[in-house]
């Protein structure tokens, strides 16, 4: 049901023929970078974090973490991600296929992916991507704005 949701999302959009299943899981970012042939970074997984009732998703690079200094900045609260069942209730998708589309919380997209003319956000499922620049991320998430609360793994 999830990639129907996304993928309906994207062809609402006119966006659809971007978004790709695969055979394997994708359900993290390296698998999902061995699916795709690309490097980790260009990943974008989309990351759930509890705020009081609700949540609010940030989009960040593969190679990023979330800074917890910069979050708690950004947002006024201690980065907290959400429980699985939280996710789904909240998003309307899966841990590992959870995506920034047709979601009825807030979205944020971190400067981290502005790295890369392309990146793969899941389509609503664990074995799903979807290819974006990432101005068209931005657009078509709806996002609330641009972000700096990552920085890269060591």
């Amino acid at each position: 049901m999830s990639w129907e949701k996304a993928y309906d999302y994207l062809k609402e959009r006119g966006m659809e023929s971007r978004a790709v299943q695969f055979e394997v899981s994708s359900a993290t970012v390296a698998l999902a970078a061995e699916a795709l042939g690309c490097a980790e970074s260009h990943i974008a997984k989309t990351l759930s974090f509890e705020m009081g009732e609700g949540c609010v998703l940030v989009v960040a690079a593969g190679d990023c973490k979330i800074d917890n200094r910069a979050f708690k900045d950004r947002f006024g609260v201690k980065p907290r991600m959400l429980s699985p069942d939280r996710v789904e209730e909240e998003t309307g998708y899966q841990v590992g296929g959870v995506c920034p589309f047709g979601v009825n919380c807030p979205v944020y997209i971190d400067e981290s992916v502005r790295r890369f003319e392309t990146v793969y956000p899941a389509c609503g499922t664990a074995s799903s991507a979807v290819k974006l620049s990432p101005e068209e991320l931005f657009s078509l998430s709806g996002a609330a704005g641009w972000v700096a609360v990552t920085r890269e793994k060591e």
